[in-house]
């Protein structure tokens, strides 16, 4: 540890190079909004970061009991990182119940930051302490700084014509200034933020400002501890902080842009897909059209009849929600009309976890619908990955005329990074070539194919000369008749497994990296992506050879899949299931797959990871 220097009459900072903050307190709190401002202020400062919001399903649980405690973990640093962090070193707890939530996952030797104004009898009760911790000795293995910052905050805010307890509610951003000082994270991003956001409210405006900078203030006189995290060194380009519900819509209204095609979103409101539907009703500027729809039900129906008029159709859920819209899947199937469906797998089965992340929908989107029924399958594994893999769904789906499932889960949906945006001319074309005029002499076969693709011709309905019939029931090749003819229902059927298998044609080769002379692969999907990265960085320093590979498609799988898990003499799969891919890559290329899973409604943890892959490798 060194010190940073300082300009005249500044206390000098000890110089750090990552630090995990969480800041946990009941759901009321406001440790959501406390974990995003210091999370814009982090970027705005130039760190890289991740960040694990963690809060209840409920919308207003208990106040001061453990279920009911909200949480914000971010994890910040002067150098790449790939995860939100393992454990905390800094803990900010606002009451008993947040304290004992949380305690068992502080570094020990950790920061513990109290709001010593909720440790009283009834608050302790509510958590289950007999005696306050901390005046017994409990946690004389951390590092303790006690704030009464309610107080302070009732304090800081006379004058603004609140009432004691409206006052009370912003000592969240007394918090926040506290830790703000510390860590020499700006107040400018944040104050611009509050004054925005209560524009129309001044009074609780004026009283956030002045309890951030009370917070700011109490830091500098109490003498804390300061100290500094430099920026990151990252690539040149401009960057914005981004979560992976906002890089959903981004990518999603960039394909718009690419295939010239004005997007429609049919949605259902759900955990924890909600703010894609919120998100993209910002921008009718860009020809978004959005629904929120009575039902899952009825808003895949509205997806598929946009797709029909010639729009990119839509459609966003989460677990339940898949399961309502699997038979619509399965018409859009026979329809074999671009939809997409983008699924932010959350913790099951039934209304399960909303709130908390898993991976389990895969083996759903790949057989979930009766009949045969293939979809490609496309799956983010970071935030900002998030956008690439929604234009990547929208190309596939227009260019091969089939819906695609996009797979991405809580944890992406919440977690926040830095994001670098991309130029124009990064972003794939999206050619879209609607039929104009009959195909078949005078007629119009809705199912003649491309030789290629195997598409089938996109008709926009109103064209002249292209009247065709679409529905459920089985299409006789090339005219799009109704037929039942047994020899017929077995090519259809094998032509659009055919046209969904023709993708591997078009899609990056799966690429490993790591050790050249590695024996073991660890192969992920989806979120795992930085927890494997991190476990494998670790494993690489105790001089233990690893490769690692990442699959982003799923249906199909990249064509040299086989080859590159046929290199190595064992392949570990950890997912945050019973072991699903595990199972998709056992019977597809009869790989024995070794399996590391979880299901306990939160991500992977790097050290967890390293631990399970040494104990399989040998």
């Amino acid at each position: 540890m060194t010190q940073a220097p300082t300009k005249q009459g500044e206390r000098r900072r000890q110089e750090l190079d990552r630090v995990v903050i969480r800041f946990a307190g009941d759901s009321g709190d406001g440790m959501q909004l406390t974990g995003e401002r210091f999370t814009s202020a982090t970027a705005f400062f130039g760190n890289d970061l991740a960040t694990l919001p963690d809060f209840p399903a409920e919308i207003r649980a208990p106040a001061g009991t453990i279920p009911g405690v909200s949480a914000f973990q971010i994890h910040f640093a002067d150098y790449d990182i790939l995860t939100p962090g393992d454990q905390p070193s800094v803990l900010v707890a606002m009451n008993p119940a947040a304290l004992k939530a949380n305690l068992e996952d502080l570094q020990h030797g950790g920061l513990l930051i109290v709001n010593s104004d909720a440790f009283e009898k009834r608050n302790l009760e509510k958590a289950g302490y007999e005696a306050n911790p901390l005046d017994d000795g409990s946690l004389s293995v951390f590092q303790i700084v006690q704030i009464p910052m309610t107080k302070l905050t009732v304090e800081a805010v006379k004058g603004t014509g609140l009432s004691k307890k409206e006052a009370q509610r912003s000592k969240n951003m007394l918090a926040l200034g506290v830790i703000s000082w510390m860590y020499g994270r700006p107040l400018d991003p944040t104050i611009e933020w509050l004054e925005k956001k209560f524009a129309k409210k001044p009074g609780i405006a004026q009283a956030n400002v002045l309890a951030l900078r009370a917070g700011h203030a109490f830091g500098e006189t109490a003498e804390l501890t300061a100290y500094e995290v430099k920026p990151a060194v990252l690539a040149p380009g401009t960057y914005r902080r981004v979560n992976g519900n906002q890089a959903v819509a981004y990518g999603l209204i960039a394909a718009s842009v690419q295939a010239k095609l004005p997007l429609f979103l049919g949605s259902y409101p759900i955990t924890p897909a909600s703010d894609i539907l919120h998100e993209l009703s910002r921008h009718k500027n860009f020809g978004v059209r959005t629904v929120q729809a009575e039902d899952e039900i009825a808003a895949i129906g509205m997806a598929i009849g946009a797709s029909f008029a010639g729009h990119i159709g839509i459609t966003t859920t989460s677990g339940p929600g898949l399961d309502l819209k699997s038979e619509s899947l399965g018409l859009a199937v026979a329809l074999e009309l671009p939809l997409i469906l983008v699924d932010i797998q959350r913790g099951g089965p039934s209304t399960g976890l909303p709130t908390k992340t898993e991976q389990s929908d895969l083996l759903h989107a790949m057989y979930g619908r009766h009949g045969e029924s293939p979809v490609p399958i496309v799956a983010a594994y970071s935030a900002s990955s998030c956008f690439w893999a929604a234009v990547e769904a929208v190309r596939l789906s227009i260019t091969y005329m089939t819906p695609v499932i996009l797979l991405t889960d809580g944890y992406l949906a919440t977690g926040a990074e830095p994001w670098r945006l991309p130029t124009m001319d990064k972003l794939p074309q999206i050619p879209v070539r609607f039929a104009t005029q009959p195909n078949v002499g005078d007629q119009f076969w809705p199912y003649l194919r491309d030789d290629v693709t195997l598409a089938r011709p996109w008709a926009i309905p109103g064209t002249p000369g292209l009247e065709h019939r679409i529905g459920g029931l089985e299409k006789a090749d090339g005219t799009g008749n109704i037929s039942y003819d047994p020899e017929n229902h077995q090519l259809m059927t094998e032509m659009r497994a055919a046209k969904v298998k023709a993708i591997e044609e078009d899609i990056e080769p799966l690429e490993w990296r790591g050790d050249e002379d590695a024996r073991v692969l660890v192969l992920g999907w989806g979120s795992t992506y930085g927890s494997i990265g991190a476990a494998c960085r670790r494993l690489r320093a105790r001089d233990i050879k690893i490769a690692q590979a990442h699959l982003k498609h799923l249906n199909p799988f990249p064509k040299n899949t086989g080859q590159v898990l046929r290199r190595f003499d064992k392949v570990i799969i950890p997912e945050m299931n019973t072991g699903q891919l595990a199972k998709l890559i056992r019977a597809e290329f009869l790989i024995d797959a070794k399996s590391i899973t979880k299901v306990k409604g939160l991500p992977f943890r790097a050290g967890e990871l390293e631990e399970k892959i040494v104990e399989l490798a040998s």
